[in-house]
């Protein structure tokens, strides 16, 4: 049994609280069958920090792109952002997407904008678009529709069926993180039961949203184990059914 975790922040990770190093880190995951790992980039100016670990490990995979609460730093042209996915360890375009829980709506075309940026790389370098999406459902999928985004994944999902059916309905798949594990989830668990399993990914979005049982400690990719748990006993199926799934979809959707 192998499990993917199909999205995490290597390189904000605590690695004292698992073992000193990034070493340990893989492989205390690897005791719990996680062995393959996205580090998603999600700002320009720690890109080499992510890309650097793709480099050394090659169970590490990387992406590009400016997540859209990211003010401060470079707004990436689509020529920039294809110049640096021009490599074989950058498998995705992103993290991008809406998020007005953190920006006002009125205010944000600049995020807008962005967002389309994003879409137009990710449709002509031919990797898929890692999208982060929050109280900005509709206009997320509107723009995927407008902009005519092909291929990609909507990571740690927390919205409602329309949305997810939308999403499939564009071809994306649909990645559910620890989120599904706490208690105030139960609406999110009903959506996770009707997603085609086929459509499904797995991950930790760590350092950030750790699961049950860990749920305020240190989080790590390791923990991808206790959503694909928790899949399982949603679902009623194994928790190696689980595992082998969304491992093929991952290598379906960025391989």
């Amino acid at each position: 049994m192998k499990i993917i975790d199909s999205h995490c922040h290597l390189d904000r990770v605590d690695l004292a609280a698992f073992g000193g190093s990034m070493d340990s880190l893989l492989a205390h995951a690897k005791t719990l069958s996680v062995e393959e790992f996205l580090c998603v980039c999600i700002d320009l100016e720690h890109f080499e920090d992510v890309f650097s670990l793709a480099k050394k490990y090659s169970q590490i995979y990387a992406s590009v792109g400016v997540h859209p609460c990211e003010l401060e730093g470079q707004d990436p042209s689509v020529a920039e952002l294809l110049a640096l996915a021009d490599e074989d360890n950058i498998i995705a375009i992103g993290e991008t997407g809406l998020d007005y829980f953190h920006v006002e709506k009125d205010t944000a075309d600049w995020q807008r904008d962005r967002f389309r940026w994003h879409i137009q790389a990710s449709n002509q370098s031919g990797k898929p678009l890692i999208i982060h999406t929050r109280n900005a459902k509709h206009d997320t999928i509107q723009i995927m529709q407008e902009e005519q985004a092909e291929q990609g994944v909507m990571h740690c999902f927390s919205e409602d069926w329309d949305t997810a059916k939308a999403a499939l309905d564009l071809g994306f798949y649909i990645s559910f993180s620890g989120i599904i594990t706490f208690k105030s989830a139960g609406d999110l668990r009903e959506v996770a039961k009707k997603v085609p399993l086929d459509r499904i990914l797995v991950e930790t979005d760590a350092p950030y949203l750790t699961p049950v049982p860990y749920r305020g400690k240190p989080n790590s990719p390791a923990y991808t184990y206790y959503t694909v748990e928790k899949l399982a006993e949603i679902r009623g199926e194994s928790i190696e059914a689980i595992a082998n799934a969304t491992t093929n979809n991952f290598k379906t959707l960025f391989f």
